[in-house]
């Protein structure tokens, strides 16, 4: 390493960023400092509200509305970027630091072409002429490996895929080839595969461009595969900071040790087999579905006992989802058969559909867009029993049970969902699908959107309300761990199709399917957890 390229290129020194009065805490960043090297990934870890993206976007210079700066340095070479003004930031981002936001197809103009998206950065940061801005966009674009960038360069953001989009958006932060690169989450929306080829990107960038980059996640096996230096923040603080091995593998905090400790193991929990000669409580037989020429299911054949649970793992656009709503009739399949204790789901008229549907509940992913913000939970909860039929006391009896159950107070019967933190509104929710004395839940990807601690939480209450009331689960992830952490068997879904199915332990741990052996080669940390 040259002596140029063992100074820091940035340097954050005590850095604090105020929340405006009557937040949860004073500070959403507090006293926060680190200095990032060329050729590093600084991988900035913690769970939701531990401040991770409110620094960046303070590196960035752009904090929200309502949020302050009010000390602190943040020093790129020799300029304090906190004392510049608005119009000599602009002059700086995007050419000096950029940065690579969450959600690639949100971070990208549906009405612009890639190719007008990418030059434009050129307009305002260069004096190249149309041909050159061109010339560099197209290869950009084959900086990022993309296939054909000619095609993609003509395409819209809605004819790419997400991995794509991603690559894209890395092209336009490194158009004028920062020195830093500010990457916040930017894997999570992407599936294992993509995410594993974005991850090896990311690491070139650093190896053999020489970036220094700050990497944002949540995600500890993703920190595993491309960090140099890790710090963890909780409640606005840098709570510790040190070499990625030593961090993951003997940390000094609590709160660190406590989310490594939340990390689900590829390791399937192990549970005994089911007894012979059990009638399934869900058959799937034959069932297939269409969009437009597009074949979405493929003769999909599944069956599941009771007190068991069969997870669906998948990329994007395998057919979970679509084969999650077509169990549950809320979309109408071409053909097949969804029998539900006994009854065949597909064949019923809507009067003796609602009545056999509350044999069949789902637990739904977004713990925020699937609660009524205007309702109070304890009625919420309680209507969903009125609508099993129960008459309006006892209804409310099993409310106040149902959210004992699930780990929540009295208290939570008259309050809204916008009081409850995620987790505990994915409570909420399984106590809702519980209202109506299911014999199956169908759990649609219920704990990805939620934080490895709270995950773990949740994952725990879905196995001790299986055992204890004997529910069947389907749960649809994309994620192995949680898979693992789950399940008794695993069906793997490619392109419609079931490629294979079996117990968690044979899958995971002796996969025959090619398409199995490449999801597990590519789930981020497998060396470290």
């Amino acid at each position: 390493m040259s002596s140029n390229e063992s100074q820091p290129i940035l340097r954050v020194e005590n850095l604090s960023v105020a929340l405006p009065k009557g937040a949860d805490r004073p500070f959403a960043v507090k006293g926060a400092s680190f200095d990032l090297k060329p050729r590093e990934i600084l991988c900035i870890v913690g769970e939701s509200g531990s401040g991770k993206s409110v620094l960046s976007s303070a590196l960035m210079g752009a904090v929200a509305e309502g949020l302050k700066v009010t000390g602190g340095k943040v020093v790129l070479g020799d300029t304090d970027l906190v004392r510049l003004s608005e119009r000599a930031f602009r002059a700086i981002r995007g050419s000096d630091i950029a940065m690579i936001f969450q959600e690639p197809i949100a971070s990208l103009n549906p009405a612009m072409t890639v190719s007008a998206q990418i030059e434009e950065v050129f307009e305002l940061h260069s004096d190249f002429d149309a041909a050159e801005r061109r010339r560099r966009a197209r290869a950009l674009l084959e900086s990022m490996h993309l296939p054909n960038p000619d095609r993609i360069l003509q395409a819209y953001p809605h004819e790419l895929s997400g991995g794509q989009c991603q690559r894209v958006v890395i092209a336009m932060a490194l158009a004028m080839n920062p020195r830093v690169l500010i990457a916040d989450e930017p894997t999570t929306a992407l599936d294992v595969t993509t995410q594993a080829q974005v991850l090896k990107l990311v690491r070139e960038l650093r190896d053999v461009h020489g970036h220094g980059i700050v990497f944002i996640t949540h995600d500890f096996g993703v920190v595993a595969d491309i960090a140099d230096r890790v710090a963890v923040m909780r409640h606005g603080e840098i709570v510790e900071i040190g070499e990625a091995k030593q961090v993951l593998t003997a940390p000094n905090h609590p709160y660190t040790k406590e989310l490594i400790a939340a990390v689900p193991s590829l390791t399937p929990h192990g549970r005994p087999a089911a007894q012979s000669g059990e009638e399934p409580v869900l058959a799937v037989h034959d069932l297939q579905h269409s969009y437009g020429n597009v074949q979405v299911l493929k003769h999909v054949e599944l069956s599941l006992l009771p007190g068991r649970v069969v997870s669906i793992v998948g990329e994007s656009g395998c057919g979970k989802s679509t084969l999650a709503k077509a169990m549950i009739r809320l979309i109408e399949p071409k053909s097949g058969r969804v029998e539900v204790a006994g009854a065949d789901l597909l064949g019923l008229s809507p009067a003796p559909l609602r009545a056999r549907r509350r044999s069949i509940q789902m637990i739904f992913q977004d713990p925020f867009g699937s609660l009524n913000p205007r309702r109070r939970v304890g009625p919420m909860i309680a209507r969903s029993a009125r609508l099993a039929g129960i008459e309006a006391g006892e209804a409310r009896r099993r409310a106040e049970e149902l959210l004992d159950l699930v780990g929540l107070q009295k208290s939570a019967y008259w309050r809204k969902p916008s009081a409850f933190s995620g987790g505990q509104r994915q409570r909420i929710g399984i106590a809702r699908a519980l209202a109506m004395r299911p014999d199956v839940l169908i759990a649609d990807e219920s704990v990805s959107a939620l934080d490895v601690s709270v995950q773990a939480q949740v994952l725990k209450l879905l196995r001790e309300l299986q055992e204890k009331l004997q529910l069947a689960i389907v749960f649809i992830t994309h994620d192995l761990r949680v898979a693992a952490q789950i399940s008794d068997e695993i069906v793997v879904m490619q392109k419609g199709e079931i490629v294979e199915r079996g117990s968690a332990a044979q899958v995971l741990q002796a996969p025959t399917h090619p398409y199995t052996r490449t999801l597990l080669d590519a789930a981020p940390g497998r060396s470290t957890f």
